[in-house]
């Protein structure tokens, strides 16, 4: 164990919560250190003495360990040992050393230690005042696409995984009487009363265990060290059937109603991975009756030159890393603060054996307990004093003390330099208000404690403790059992006997309101003065912000970017605010704060989408022949929820050759394609007709029973966004086709509408996509290929062009319908889902004569190209409607009753001349295929920007036709025909086309026809 210990040379001997009987291994930046079982990544890093832990956002300065909870600024880690298990911006502070435990630091290059932009800090930073980016990178226009490189690089923290997560995480949604928000001792003592009462009790807190500041305090209740107090009420609350204890859990976000989100860490504290069969993290969704806030404070640290340098922390950090883990981060301490309750931390030093070089106290005369035990110990204090610069580049080596007149605004001395390796600051304590801000509750300034406190709030809501600026543990104790018996009372609850601890009462002075350390230069010119760590904002900046114009606090705010990010203004906001207001000439309740929003600390995505990921969030469909597909080599894509088969590739062909094949095969032969996919809906009903009338741009009265139609449907604006055939099965019952992305969508709208324009007609929808296996054969040979599996007769005189017939089909029962989306005699047979796959095998042992040849959507798509069909959602986008299309046979303008979309496409915009229409693109050259998207002009030598008059929405090569094919928009397409349209690409190239038809082969319709 000594040699363990030997290794981490900041490590006490005795003392704090660690196991010293298990110790771990973990890797930093592929480095191995040591740690022990109960330790943070953050207070295992200070016992081996690391010092850097980053580098600062904007001008990559040194950074290291300022804070011990979820307020640290600084120790930004990425945690994960394998590219799938990594967790971007986790705070070392807020991490639990585990075996095993893979950390790195977030910036740096090529590393935190030699990062070669640390120059920007040294010579640079003059030049990157707040909004230097607005002011600098605008000129000149040619470089903006080097500038956004390089701003680009620098922007954000840690790196988003490149593989799957393997982790679970889950959801869960919970009600309770009384939700408290905090473990320490305020948050215990309302949950032991409100326990002992029978009430339904959830108490979450963002440590791994419960306690709060009584885990690092030496404080004693009852006569006995806080932390066995806080045990035995913990052992009592686990009794109770009716209360949920959640550790390791943080309150991100209060909503309204008294809705909260927890984030609760189940596995990943613990280890790389969760356990099989074990979930990482859990989102619980919280309904309240009533919440009470117990969520303590923040130390402010002080602001003075160069008080980034590692070994700059907050005093209460220090007591906690030496009381809690056992920890000394240092040898030499210099402590500055404003207020008695910092000199715990010199005590807590002193009392560790380490030296305490002095005590620099900006009051003149201070008084208290804590003062008394320090001078008993015999630590130098200078009074009326502030350290105004710390020294050192990687780690504080000494610092500049001066003394300051009575405001403390003001250098009034000579300075003096002391050596040291550590300074402890403290400027008092931020009541942690986050949370009750985020349903729009405003701060209240509090002159007593020199913080904002919670405002009135609508929500059934009680705070207690640190949040309300009783910082004394008998003071907080009596708020926690006031809260709980407050909640007790509004639920009509009997209040149980309780009775306090009994706690130290100590006496402390008066805090000196400093927020602010001068120097003896101007802020302007003085070494960096630190507000917000995680931002690089300075006073300067502030300062500087404030003689811009920037009055408001949220203006403030924005333009220099205090309290943004991750850090949501913990530390800083309060010392940002003051120095605002102190330019402004005013009050900080004149200048007011900022208002916080979720998420109080960072969520995963994971947390955040639980189980509802993958198959389960967005499911694979797959037709009854996927099977058949994957045994043929397939490639897939996915449409919709689907996989498609794309196309069929043999041997060493690429997709162009598997492509060319595939189309030839089908115009000479017969081809084959599963379209299962399809999107079909049931809908029946006396008013079906009547129904389909007002939600297709066309008339469906008088379609007769064994017809097929082809139908628009558009929205309220006239614009088209789904296509498909209509068939009548029965006088009151039709079969509706959608594409496959849009079939949800469409069947959405259906109902919509019935619900909620026409609850008066009887109609009714049934989804029946995956009822039905379709498989659509086409080509010359296709109607051979039937008659060999069914007695029908399909001849041309019996099943004419857009009818459909109940047959069978291999012996199985179907329906056949004739109707083509490739402009080739085309069959589509529908069969009960479970015999698809029958049927599908039974067309290839019969088609084999025909060289039956399977295709994909892909072959799909060139096939209809050639004809001029249109594909709905990529031929259209949400801005055409049916006459842009040249698609007019499609609308019929006299049915009685306004379809949908009617007026919306005779609306001025709609009937305006010029507007963008689809047309056929033949380039001049055959073999030029247009890139989908190209932008077309009509003078390709115009100035940039050229106005543009349309784009390329289809476009393929064809070898059936043996050039390429292409569809797309042009102003007045229509009207243009034979006129040349030009597109420039990106590699310098200009495509010249002809407008044309669009219909490229049979434009007749001879060959559909036979």
């Amino acid at each position: 164990m000594t040699q363990e210990l030997n290794k981490q040379s900041n490590r006490l001997q005795k003392g704090g919560r660690i196991d010293r009987s298990k110790p771990l291994t973990f890797t930093y930046n592929g480095k191995q250190y040591k740690g022990f079982d109960g330790d943070t990544l953050a207070s295992a890093l200070l016992a081996n003495g690391v010092d850097l832990v980053g580098r600062s956002f904007k001008y990559s300065r040194p950074r290291g360990i300022v804070a011990a909870g979820a307020e640290e600024p600084n120790a930004i880690m990425q945690i994960g040992a394998t590219e799938a298990t990594q967790i971007p911006n986790v705070r070392a502070t807020q991490q639990s050393l585990y075996n095993g435990l893979v950390a790195s630091t977030t910036n740096g290059w090529p590393s935190v230690d030699t990062d070669v932009m640390g120059w920007v800090g040294k010579v640079g930073g003059k030049m990157m005042p707040p909004g230097f980016y607005y002011k600098t990178f605008m000129y000149p226009k040619s470089m903006w696409e080097t500038y956004e490189s390089y701003i680009r690089k620098a922007a954000g923290l840690g790196r988003a995984p490149k593989e799957n997560d393997p982790d679970i995480y889950d959801k869960m949604n919970q009600h309770c009487d009384v939700l408290i928000v905090g473990a320490g001792p305020a948050g215990l003592m309302a949950a032991l009363t409100a326990a002992r009462a029978g009430a339904r009790v959830i108490i979450a807190d963002e440590q791994n265990e419960f306690g709060g500041s009584l885990l690092s305090s030496t404080e004693t209740l009852n006569g006995k060290p806080a932390s066995e107090w806080v045990a035995e009420v913990v052992q009592e609350l686990s009794g109770f059937k009716d209360v949920l204890l959640l550790p390791n859990s943080q309150v991100n976000g209060y909503h309204d109603h008294n809705f909260l989100t927890i984030q609760q860490h189940c596995t990943d504290q613990f280890a790389d991975r969760a356990p099989n069969g074990q979930i990482a993290q859990r989102l619980h969704r919280v309904r309240a009756k009533w919440v009470v806030l117990t969520t303590g404070a923040h130390e402010r640290p002080l602001v003075f030159g160069n008080n980034d340098v590692p070994g700059c922390m907050v005093a209460n950090a220090v007591s906690t890393y030496i009381n809690r883990y056992g920890v000394v981060p240092g040898n030499e301490l210099i402590l500055m603060t404003s207020n008695d309750n910092a000199y715990r931390t010199a005590l807590d030093w002193h009392d560790a054996g380490r030296k305490v070089v002095a005590i620099v106290d900006s009051r003149k005369n201070p008084q208290g307990t804590f003062v008394d035990a320090a001078r008993e110990r015999g630590i130098n204090i200078m009074v009326g004093s502030g350290v105004i610069e710390a020294h050192g580049n990687k780690r504080v080596s000494s610092v500049s003390i001066a003394p300051l007149n009575e405001a403390g605004d003001a250098v009034v001395g000579p300075a003096v330099k002391i050596t040291a390796d550590t300074v402890a600051t403290s400027g008092g304590w931020s009541p942690v208000v986050h949370l009750s801000c985020h349903t729009g509750a405003r701060p209240v300034w509090n002159d007593d404690i020199l913080g904002f406190v919670p405002g009135a709030t609508v929500q059934k809501q009680l705070t207690a403790g640190a949040i309300n600026g009783a910082f004394s543990t008998v003071k907080v104790l009596e708020e926690g059992l006031k809260a709980a018996t407050d909640a007790l009372s509004h639920l009509g609850m009997a209040v149980p006997t309780v009775t306090l601890p009994e706690a130290q009462i100590v006496e402390e002075g008066k805090a000196m309101a400093l927020f602010h350390i001068p120097h003896t230069k101007p802020t302007s010119k003085a070494p960096k003065q630190f507000v917000d760590y995680q931002n690089d904002v300075t006073a300067a900046g502030i300062e500087l912000a404030c003689r811009e114009g920037f009055e408001s606090i949220e203006h403030v705010k924005r333009y220099t970017a205090m309290g943004f990010g991750t850090d949501q203004g913990k530390l800083g906001n309060i010392n940002g605010m003051a120095i605002a207001a102190k330019m402004l000439n005013q009050t900080i309740p004149e200048t007011g704060t900022t208002i916080f929003r979720p998420n109080y600390t960072p969520v995963t995505f994971g947390a955040i989408a639980g189980r509802d990921c993958g198959e389960l969030f967005d499911p694979k469909r797959y037709t009854a022949m996927h099977a058949w597909h994957v045994e043929r080599g397939a490639k897939f894509e996915d449409v919709g929820q689907w996989k498609r088969a794309w196309y069929y590739p043999q041997g060493n062909e690429t997709m162009q050759d598997a492509l060319n094949r595939e189309c030839v095969a089908t115009r000479k032969s017969v081809g084959i394609l599963d379209a299962s996919t399809l999107g079909k809906i049931d809908i029946q009903g006396k008013d079906a007709r009547e129904f389909l009338g007002r939600v297709y741009t066309n008339a469906w009265a008088k379609l007769p029973v064994g017809k097929c139609r082809y139908g628009l449907m558009c929205g309220e604006d006239g614009m088209v966004f789904d296509d498909g055939v209509t068939s009548c099965l029965a006088e009151n019952h039709f079969l509706m086709t959608t594409t496959s992305g849009g079939a949800a969508r469409v069947l959405s709208w259906l109902e919509i509408y019935h619900q909620t324009e026409w609850p008066e007609l009887e109609v009714f929808f049934t989804s029946v996509t995956d009822h039905w296996s379709t498989m659509t054969i086409s080509g010359p040979n296709s109607r051979k290929l039937l008659e060999k599996l069914t007695d029908y007769d399909v001849s041309k005189e019996n099943m004419a062009f857009m009818d459909w017939k109940p047959m069978t089909v291999a012996g199985v029962p179907a329906r056949v319908f004739r109707i083509s989306f490739t402009g080739e005699l085309s069959f589509e047979i529908n069969v009960q889902a479970n015999y698809g796959l029958h049927v599908w095998k039974a067309l290839f042992e019969q088609g084999e004569e025909f060289n039956l040849t399977p295709y994909g959507t892909e072959t799909m798509h060139i096939l209809r190209a050639e004809k001029g069909f249109i594909i709905a959602g990529q031929d259209t986008d949400g801005s055409v409607h049916p006459f842009d299309l040249g698609m007019s046979w499609a609308v019929s303008m006299q049915k009685p009753f306004s379809f949908i979309g009617k007026r919306g496409m005779q609306r001025e915009d709609c009937v305006r001349e010029n507007r963008k229409q689809l047309v056929g693109l033949k380039t001049l050259d055959p073999n030029a295929v247009l890139p989908e998207g190209a932008q077309g002009v009509l003078d390709p030598n115009a100035p940039i920007p050229m106005p543009m008059v349309g784009h390329v929405t289809s476009s393929y090569w064809s070898a059936n036709l043996n050039r390429s094919v292409a569809m797309g928009f042009v102003k007045g397409g229509l009207d243009k025909m034979g006129e040349k349209v030009f597109y420039p690409l990106a590699d310098g190239r200009v495509i010249e086309a002809e407008i044309c038809s669009p219909v490229f082969l049979d434009p007749k319709g001879e060959r559909q026809n036979v």
